[in-house]
């Protein structure tokens, strides 16, 4: 439409011309010299018009030629360009797929001629790791710094990671520390600082990145639970040779996480393995006041106080809440044999393998009939238990059928019957 309208103007323009040379053509006389021209004004002014489209076809012409090899340099540098994004993707579709050996080659292939040459290092080192060629992984990632020296945070976390997939951790440790120095408050390289700090046992460093790791939120809420727990749970048992040490820790620990069972379980073996039992006794009441834990009762059992009446007298104070507990019932009975009540602790044994029979409390109960002079019963206890002992490994054997017929079979025993306290 455009087109059409311009040669309509053009029409309309060459018309209204004519019509005005038609009237009056004109005169022009140039001299110069003893040489004298002359002519119409219209033929002038055409001339002039053909003579200037020349000169500027001519002078067009020229640029083009002169700029020709500037232009071919161009076409050929998007041209390499363009081959260069069609590797990276390419090779990153490759390294996806699992085909490292492919994905290397394409990916170093014009990596030169990339508008990402970064992209291209990072992921070659990544396939040349995942070939076992460690050397070539190092040379990539220098590669990647000189292609892009202000990426040193993404090339040292690349390599961190590799490092550490590796296994590689005094180095990672090193490329970490120094990533860290670049960006203190990068949360990636915090996550992978907790996670080295973890394969190599280094507690007390973890210990010192955790108000960091909470403050910046760099893992969630449970997962930060759990790495507390497991921190001060392995820092407890790094000073648990030593009393003292094992104290003024145990301080230290965040109360939340002293309020947690599982933790007040081992600083109540650690200080009972240092016999320091009654230290942690108050502990374990308090604890097992607030939430019940059958672990907790089993442990205050194997504790040894001056006073084992009292002990006994709070175990029964449980009693009325959990009737039917045996491990509560066998916590019982121990202390009713510390205090010398073998007919009492006979009845909780009894009672607790009337619930639940283990081989724990077959034992104990097979020492006191034995002590009793029960030996019979006690043999039939001992039997008891030790099947018990060994009823997973049982249960593993082939069918009867492809077994050989056994010589003896023995009967289960039968728990003895509750008696009355003495």
């Amino acid at each position: 439409m455009r087109i059409l309208i311009a040669a309509f103007i053009a029409l309309l323009g060459a018309v209204l011309l004519s019509l005005w040379v038609k009237q009056d053509n004109g005169y022009v006389l140039i001299g110069y010299g003893q040489w004298t021209v002359e002519g119409s004004l219209a033929l002038f002014v055409l001339a002039a018009v053909a003579l200037f489209v020349l000169l500027y076809m001519i002078i067009r012409s020229a640029i083009h030629l002169w700029s020709m090899p500037i232009r071919i340099a161009s076409w050929r540098q998007k041209r390499r360009v363009l081959k260069a994004q069609q590797a990276l993707t390419r090779g990153l579709v490759e390294l996806a797929e699992g085909r490292w050996k492919v994905a290397e080659r394409h990916l170093t292939r014009f990596a030169t001629q990339s508008e990402t040459p970064l992209l291209n290092y990072l992921a070659a080192a990544r396939a040349a790791q995942l070939q076992g060629e460690h050397e070539r992984r190092d040379d990539y990632l220098h590669l990647a710094h000189e292609s892009m020296p202000s990426a040193d945070v993404a090339v040292g976390l690349t390599q961190a990671e590799l490092q550490l997939a590796h296994q590689q951790y005094e180095q990672a440790l090193a490329t970490l520390m120094h990533v860290r120095s670049l960006s203190p408050k990068h949360s990636y390289v915090m996550t992978l600082l907790k996670k080295l700090y973890e394969n190599l046992g280094e507690w007390q460093k973890l210990e010192e990145m955790l108000p960091e790791l909470k403050r910046r939120r760099v893992i969630n809420e449970q997962e930060f639970q759990s790495l507390e727990r497991r921190v001060y749970g392995e820092r407890l048992k790094q000073e648990s040779s030593q009393l003292s040490t094992l104290v003024s820790y145990w301080q230290i620990i965040p109360k939340a996480v002293r309020q947690q069972q599982s933790m007040l379980l081992d600083y109540s073996r650690y200080m009972m393995k240092l016999d320091a039992g009654s230290r942690v006794e108050p502990l374990i009441v308090n604890s097992i006041q607030r939430e019940w834990s059958g672990e907790l009762v089993a442990l205050y059992g194997q504790i040894e106080l001056a006073d084992p009446s009292q002990q006994l007298a709070t175990a029964e104070g449980w009693l009325k809440q959990h009737p039917e507990d045996p491990i509560l019932l066998l916590t019982l009975a121990r202390l009713s044999l510390q205090n010398k009540l073998w007919g009492k602790g006979r009845s909780y044994l009894e009672a607790s393998i009337a619930i639940a029979p283990t081989a724990e409390s077959y034992q104990q109960l097979g020492v006191l009939l034995e002590r009793l002079g029960e030996t019979d019963k006690a043999m039939q206890c001992f039997r008891s238990g030790l099947g018990l002992a060994h009823q997973e490994s049982q249960k593993s054997l082939p069918p009867i059928s492809a077994r050989p017929a056994l010589s003896q079979s023995s009967e289960p025993v039968q728990p003895p019957s509750l008696v009355e306290n003495v």
